[in-house]
């Protein structure tokens, strides 16, 4: 099985802030609606998988909030035009028949995560569809991550891959990357 998986708040902020405004008659905002649907259109084409499901955060605390109160703390807050639109999508992709993924006290990358292992124990393809660099560390034999930023695909025998972390291994990588984020932090 070929499964595609979407990085839901990822792709909706990239479509919110990559759309002008757009407004309903009576002043509902949906551009982040529209952008998302063609991101999730044109993957679609692009791939052809036999399955989609779409991964959300939760508002919920994860664990990583619970672990260490600074958890991104720096971050600002989701915009109340976006915020509004993320119900209203939701409600769509469930009618359209999408399978919406969420945990609660584990983010969207997580379920990512979880996706990809479970693809790679089972001997199907998981095709991840982001705009989070930090899901290159699932990249494997089984998985592919599709960055929107630049409509990179990122696999193993793809010519994107041979760029320097590639040879890094993935625990080395995340430790890395989480090293990173503690240092921008304080």
């Amino acid at each position: 099985m070929k499964l595609l998986v979407l990085d839901g708040n990822s792709i909706l902020n990239r479509a919110f802030y990559g759309i002008k405004l757009l407004t309903t008659k009576s002043g509902e905002f949906t551009n982040g609606i529209v952008g998302f649907l063609n991101i999730l259109e044109k993957v679609k084409d692009e791939t052809e998988p036999d399955a989609v499901a779409i991964a959300f955060d939760m508002k919920a605390p994860t664990f990583r909030h619970k672990a260490y109160a600074g958890y991104k703390a720096q971050r600002k807050g989701m915009p109340p035009e976006l915020a509004a639109q993320m119900p209203v999508l939701k409600e769509l992709l469930g009618d359209l028949g999408y399978k919406i993924v969420t945990c609660e006290g584990w983010e969207a990358d997580d379920i990512l995560g979880t996706f990809a292992e479970t693809c790679e124990n089972t001997d199907n393809t998981c095709m991840i569809a982001t705009g989070d660099r930090d899901s290159l560390q699932l990249v494997d034999d089984a998985t592919t991550v599709l960055l929107a930023k630049r409509r990179t695909v990122w696999n193993r025998s793809s010519s994107s891959t041979s760029r320097p972390f590639r040879a890094i291994p993935r625990i080395i990588f995340r430790a890395l990357r989480a090293s990173a984020k503690r240092v921008r932090a304080s």
